[in-house]
């Protein structure tokens, strides 16, 4: 149950950024870590922490509480 809800926020913040027309890249340069580390926060494979969640949340301009919502998240 844990890995589908990391899975889901993961998918929720690929989305949002999607919707935004934000590159993996864009991102990356954002909170100053390579595209590589990006994408594995993205894929679900690396543990994110709160203070991160919050920096990727004010990127995206969206509330933490949109990208850990994990019922609305449609399997990709």
């Amino acid at each position: 149950m844990l890995n589908f809800k990391i899975k889901a926020i993961a998918a929720n913040i690929r989305n949002t950024r999607e919707g935004l027309n934000y590159t993996q890249e864009y991102l990356a340069a954002k909170l100053s870590i390579s595209q590589n580390a990006y994408s594995k926060i993205e894929l679900g494979y690396t543990k994110i922490t709160v203070e991160r969640l919050f920096q990727i949340a004010t990127i995206l301009g969206s509330d933490v509480h949109e990208l850990i919502e994990t019922e609305k998240v449609v399997a990709a």
